[in-house]
This record gives C-alpha cells, sequence and structure tokens, in this order.
C-alpha cells in the first residue's frame, strides 16, 4: 500500500517570499494547476500562489504583492489515506499540496502527477475511456477559434475549467486554450495594460482572436480506448489532458488529470471504476456551450462513443493545423 511519506517531496520546491511581486511569482509556473509556496523570512509557510485563484477567480495586477494574493490550501497529514489526498487536490484545483507532520511542521509537498505515477499499470484503469466520460459532471466546454480572449475569460470564470477546446466552423477540433497560456498577458499591471480598450491602431489584448494563443499541438483518444492509454500519455507528455474524438475528429470529450484522481477517490470511498456508471448525469451527454444548441449529431455521436468500437483505435498524436 502507498504511502505518503514515501512520496513526500522535500526538495526543488518552488518558493517564494510575501514581499515578491505577483508577476515574478507567477513566471516560475509551467501549467494552470502549478503552485508556488510561500514562506516567511522564519520558515513558516503561509500559504501558494496559484494562477486560478490569482488570476482567473480574482483579478490582481502583476504589481500586487505575493502577500495579498495568497490562497490557503489545504493541509495534507502525513498519514491521510491516498484517496483523502485524491480528493484535497480535486477540491483545491491546485495539483501540488503542502504536507505536515501531527504538530503542523512543514514536511514537503506532494504533486498529483507523482501519486499517479505508482498507480500505471493499475487495474483501476482498464476501463475504456467512454466509462470516464459518463462520470463527468460537465460536458465538453468549448470555443470557436475566432472568438475574442474576452469570451475565453468569461467562458473559465463561468464553468471553473482550466482548458477550452477551440473548434473551427466545421466544429472539428483546432486547439486547446488553458488560462495559463494567458498568463504573462494577465499579470500585467493594470495602470499600463489598458485592457479591453483600443489603443491607436493596436487591439487590446482582449480583442484578440483565440486562435493566436491556443495550442494547436494536441494528444488525442478514441473513446474506446483505455483510460490506461491516456494517463500514460498525461505522464510521459507532462501534458494535462487528452482530448476524445470521433472518427471525423470532432472532439467528443476531455480526460483530464482530475479525472484520475476522481477514480482514486471514488475506489478508496467505496466505489470501484467499473460502476461509475451510477454517477453518470444525463446532462453531460450534451456537449456544452451555445456552438452545439440544437445540433442533433452530438446524440448520436456520444450514443456512439458508449457503445464503443468492435476494435481499439489507435493512439493518435496529431498536430492540428
Amino acid at each position: 500500500m502507498i504511502q505518503l511519506k514515501d512520496i513526500v517531496k522535500t526538495d526543488r520546491i518552488i518558493r517564494t517570499s510575501p514581499d515578491e511581486v505577483l508577476s515574478r511569482a507567477i513566471s516560475k509556473m509551467r501549467t494552470s494547476h502549478d503552485a508556488v509556496f510561500v514562506f516567511d523570512d522564519k520558515n513558516n509557510f503561509l500559504g501558494v500562489i496559484n494562477p486560478y485563484y490569482c488570476l482567473i477567480k480574482s483579478s490582481y495586477p502583476g504589481n500586487s504583492k505575493v502577500r495579498h494574493c495568497l490562497y490557503h490550501t489545504p493541509k495534507i497529514r502525513i498519514d491521510y489515506s491516498v484517496g483523502k489526498v485524491a480528493g484535497l487536490f480535486i477540491e483545491s484545483k491546485i495539483h501540488y499540496l503542502p504536507v505536515f507532520n501531527k504538530n503542523d511542521e512543514f514536511l514537503g509537498i506532494i504533486s498529483a502527477r507523482h501519486l499517479l505515477k505508482f498507480y500505471l499499470g493499475s487495474s483501476l484503469f482498464t476501463v475504456p475511456v467512454s466509462d470516464v466520460l459518463k462520470m463527468k459532471n460537465k460536458g465538453l466546454i468549448t470555443i470557436y477559434e475566432d472568438d475574442t480572449i474576452k469570451t475565453a475569460i468569461e467562458t473559465f470564470r463561468k464553468t471553473k475549467v482550466s482548458k477550452l477546446v477551440i473548434l473551427n466552423k466545421d466544429l472539428k477540433l483546432k486547439g486547446v486554450l488553458s488560462y495559463y497560456d494567458l498568463i504573462s498577458y494577465l499579470v500585467s499591471p493594470r495602470s499600463s495594460a489598458h485592457r479591453g480598450e483600443r489603443e491607436g491602431n493596436h487591439v487590446s489584448f482582449l480583442h484578440l482572436k483565440v486562435k493566436k494563443f491556443a495550442k494547436t499541438y494536441i494528444l488525442t483518444l478514441k473513446p474506446n480506448d483505455l483510460t490506461s492509454k491516456a494517463l500514460e500519455l498525461i505522464l510521459d507528455k507532462k501534458i494535462g489532458s487528452v482530448i476524445i474524438v470521433d472518427d471525423e475528429k470532432h472532439p467528443i470529450g476531455i480526460i483530464t488529470t482530475k479525472d484520475f484522481l476522481r477514480i482514486l477517490w471514488k475506489t478508496a470511498n467505496g466505489s470501484k471504476a467499473q460502476a461509475f456508471n451510477k454517477d453518470f448525469n444525463q446532462n453531460s451527454r450534451q456537449v456544452l456551450g451555445g456552438f452545439f444548441k440544437g445540433l442533433n449529431f452530438i446524440t448520436s455521436y456520444l450514443s456512439m462513443a458508449s457503445r464503443g468500437a468492435k476494435r481499439r483505435s489507435d493512439l493518435s498524436m496529431n498536430e492540428i493545423a
């Protein structure tokens, strides 16, 4: 059985002081779910800085002091179960959390990615991707490649997701946009950014098209592929998600690190991965967003996904032009 003491990380922790400016602290991160750990001059842990809480849920300017932007994460105790830790990763939306002993002394951190590495090859992840899609509370959140950054930010805030799937006018996959992709712009000092306005011949950041910022190198799988393939990709390629597509490249779902954490959490709480269908919300069969309203083919796509193909599809790693 995996114990936290065996996977706690004590070195190479991203640290900063409460007097650092937010833009410099944010620049130390690489993904939407990263965290910078804040300590005072006596090495007391104060909290973390995270892109979602600083820039999406709140809108701190880049010249803010870190002490004013702190997020107080759940404290993981060294004797917590793996299932409980997985639940705290999900609840906090942060994939790096602090670990403490019974005396409330900081021991190190634990990462979701490092935890999941211990479950590579586990029978927990031998279910088809389509089964995992059925347990998700939200459908696929999408926007068009010609939508503005303002629309993207509003969608991030409304849906509380970390990634948006980008479509072209034919509703085919064109890329993925995470709020981390917008960090360097979102942390600009308000006094100089003039966000939302037009300055001469220059269109402000908020009026730029989503396609200028979206990542076009996307890893994809088919509904009948096993979730173990998705986990291998996420860990091997150091990414946060895999897009699930049908035979015509229409995106029908997304598998993220959070989905694997949910499997660990549910298993620890007495649920089996194969029983996830019991928690299926019928609304999650529909792709969210105004783009797909009234399009009858969505139902047939998802129905096809749930039936599965007779033959497993090969993994595709495509750069979407």
